[in-house]
């Protein structure tokens, strides 16, 4: 099974996706009414949070990543976008974090830092291939391939750590 089979497959069941990613925020906006007001009420459901984060952040950043490939790499038009599989997850991850955001900080959310330096490195590497794709750069060299790779892993690694320490 392809991308394009799994995509095909979701595409003739929207329904099926569109209720899952409905039901996150439903979700957290019942765990807000449900969770109270006080901080150690709060802090009980911390962990489901970060499931419900997880749960919303994952597609969402799935999603993120498509688009920006369909669109700088494959040239997709916007009127060629899927709805329940382009923009939904997009706009259930927003929506999500701006709910979990009224109630509880994203600090205080297991693992939350871990999802926000993913999308980093995701958008890093995302950048670096779109300026090879658009670099019309010919080399011949004799340079073994194991030390591109590790040139190219020593750059991600020193991204990260520049953008960790910028915020």
């Amino acid at each position: 099974m392809t991308f394009r089979d799994l995509f095909a497959y979701a595409a003739a069941q929207p329904g099926v996706i569109a209720l899952f990613l409905l039901l996150i925020p439903a979700l957290v906006y019942v765990l807000n009414l449900w969770a109270g007001d006080t901080a150690e009420s709060i802090w009980r459901w911390r962990y489901l949070y970060a499931g419900l984060v997880y749960a919303a952040c994952i597609p969402g950043m799935f999603a993120v990543t498509l688009n920006v490939y369909l669109f700088l790499f494959e040239r997709q038009s916007i009127w060629d976008m899927n709805l329940v599989l382009q923009v939904l997850p997009i706009l259930t991850m927003v929506v999500t974090l701006m709910l979990i955001r009224r109630k509880l900080p994203f600090q205080y959310i297991p693992g939350f830092g871990r999802l926000s330096s993913f999308l980093t490195l995701i958008a890093a590497l995302i950048g670096i291939l779109w300026f090879v794709d658009r670099l019309r750069l010919v080399a011949f060299t004799y340079v073994p391939f194991t030390y591109i790779v590790v040139g190219f892993v020593a750059l991600l690694l020193i991204i990260r750590f520049a953008w960790s320490r910028i915020f």
